[in-house]
């Protein structure tokens, strides 16, 4: 593994807050006789944006993110599953896109959260680092539904297993009409099932209190969003409606 001692000594926690693309190199295809030319075949329809790959912690092969990790985990947990129910939000499984994001945010000061601007500082996590640990956390599977076990399973494999089931509890709130302003104004971005999509968070299995924290810090202007104008949509939502989709939200959280 991995050794980062100035990162362990300096850094203690990372409050990130509320996609996956991977650098492919392009190959020119070699010149070929020129043909008569071929009917035009109508163009595909788009793909449906499917939900990001994700795995157990430990099938993982990116051990320079593991190894951050491990500095992570002291706010938001071992498996990125976030801590002290949701004042450390959840950020495994979470778009790679918008993880590194969110850090490249807090180290330009974009994004003010003063326990993040120490642990996101250039020699302390420089764009490797953010690209490494972004990488490893967007693959952390968190299960939503309780284990089975084996006979031979034994306690630290059942502690372990249990400690990575993410379970959000039902929020208050009236779900029909949360899943019909979702479906209005937050799908688009943040995807019909609440996964997120591309550069946009996954909102789904997030903690509800911290979701609704980010939402009144965008429409009070405290934190800037991400996609001008959307700011604007939030800020004609009641309190009630803001509730609902909160509502909503746990609701579909199970596949």
């Amino acid at each position: 593994m991995l050794c980062f001692p100035h990162r362990l000594l300096f850094l203690g926690a990372l409050g990130l807050a509320l996609g996956c693309v991977s650098p492919f190199a392009l190959a020119a295809a070699p010149k070929k006789p020129a043909a008569r030319p071929a009917a035009v075949k109508p163009a595909a329809p788009a793909a449906k944006e499917s939900a990001p790959v994700v795995l157990e912690p430990a099938s993982i092969d990116n051990e320079k993110g593991r190894d951050i990790n491990e500095v992570c985990a002291a706010c938001h947990g071992k498996y990125g599953q976030g801590g002290k129910r949701g004042e450390y939000p959840r950020i495994a499984g979470q778009r790679v896109t918008y993880l590194k994001d969110q850090l490249k945010s807090f180290r330009a000061r974009q994004r003010i959260n003063i326990p993040m601007y120490p642990y996101t500082q250039e020699r302390e996590l420089p764009d490797e680092d953010i690209d490494a640990v972004s990488a490893y956390l967007a693959k952390i599977e968190l299960p939503t539904q309780w284990p089975e076990f084996k006979d031979s399973d034994d306690a630290l494999t059942r502690l372990e297993a249990m400690d990575r089931v993410m379970i959000i509890p039902r929020a208050e709130g009236n779900i029909e009409n949360g899943k019909t302003l979702y479906q209005k104004e937050c799908y688009t971005c943040h995807g019909t099932d609440g996964r997120g999509r591309g550069r946009f968070p996954m909102l789904v299995g997030q903690y509800t209190n911290y979701l609704k924290k980010q939402t009144d810090a965008y429409r009070k202007g405290e934190r800037p969003h991400d996609e001008k104008g959307v700011t604007g949509v939030l800020n004609t939502l009641k309190d009630q409606d803001i509730q609902d989709v909160l509502a909503y939200l746990t609701s579909i959280q199970n596949p």
